[in-house]
């Protein structure tokens, strides 16, 4: 089973001072906000002209130049270059350093230290632990709650009285100024919103009977029969004429190319003579005579 949802919480009833504020910053708010949220929607829409025409395609070379310029080379100079010295200074930093102070801690600072702290207990700590137990801890005792009721006195219960009597009724009053104020800035914003929508839409409107619905008519009720009547008239017409040009001409030269053709083959024969004729080659296999085989009876030995 799904768990029950709580119910929302009845909004308590609000008071006349409520009331009072509200409605004047309200009327305030939504006078200032009109211009602000214009404003803003300007700026919103050239901000996205801007970053999509000029931002991002600059981000984006500048990324490229970054990479080859600064990221390319400093990734080859730490790699071919510090990482390989590092490593050298690694192993010689261990073996003169390293080496030689973890022998120096581990055989004779170690035992020295534990010398040293067998020694310091006996003269220090003990001494102050005693100290401690029996002199510095009932004195701090008494005069920690002697300032702790001196504190008390003069600046707890005094700060005690100035919250529950001064700041919070005072923050209770800023509470509900500021609730309603951003009320009132959110009611002006969407107010202003739909203001300018409706001013968007008038002007849309008046646009469209004043600019578009007029050049439409014109070019529906005017233009179109006139181009019609000019086309019909003037253009069929004219190219009906230019394609009989065109057939005109194309017929004249074809003549003029054949009489050209004509009198370049009439000075050619004048000058060359004309033409010899190839004789006709009969290229059939001969019938006559005809071939001797040993089965013919024209041979001289089967003649009768």
């Amino acid at each position: 089973m799904e768990p029950q949802k709580p119910s929302p919480q009845p909004r308590q009833p609000e008071g006349c001072l409520v009331v009072a504020i509200r409605v004047p910053v309200r009327i305030v708010v939504l006078v200032l906000v009109v211009p602000v949220r214009m404003v803003w929607d300007v700026l919103v829409v050239a901000g996205r002209i801007l970053l999509d025409a000029l931002l991002r395609p600059l981000g984006r070379a500048l990324a490229w130049a970054g990479r080859v310029l600064f990221v390319r080379p400093v990734v080859a100079l730490w790699r071919y270059v510090l990482v390989p010295v590092g490593t050298v200074i690694g192993l010689l930093a261990r073996v003169l350093v390293v080496v030689p102070a973890q022998w120096l801690y581990r055989y004779v600072l170690t035992p020295v230290g534990r010398a040293l702290a067998w020694l310091g207990r006996y003269l220090f700590v003990v001494p102050a632990r005693w100290l401690y137990t029996w002199v510095l801890a009932p004195l701090a005792t008494g005069i920690g709650l002697a300032l702790y009721w001196v504190l008390r006195v003069l600046f707890v219960l005094p700060a005690l009285a100035l919250w529950r009597w001064v700041l919070t009724p005072v923050g209770r009053v800023l509470a509900v100024v500021v609730r309603e104020v951003g009320e009132a800035l959110g009611h002006g914003w969407r107010i202003a919103g739909r203001i300018l929508r409706a001013v968007g839409r008038v002007l849309a409107a008046f646009f469209r009977w004043i600019f578009v619905e007029p050049v439409r008519w014109v070019y529906r009720s005017i233009l179109t029969p006139v181009g019609h009547v000019v086309r019909d008239v003037v253009l069929r017409p004219a190219a009906q004429g230019a394609r009989a040009v065109g057939r005109a001409v194309r017929g004249a030269l074809t003549s003029a190319r054949d009489v050209v053709r004509q009198a370049r083959a009439d000075v050619r024969r004048m000058l060359f003579g004309e033409p010899r004729r190839p004789v006709a080659v009969d290229r059939r296999e001969p019938q006559e005579p005809a071939a001797r085989t040993l089965g013919s009876s024209t041979t001289a030995l089967t003649k009768d």
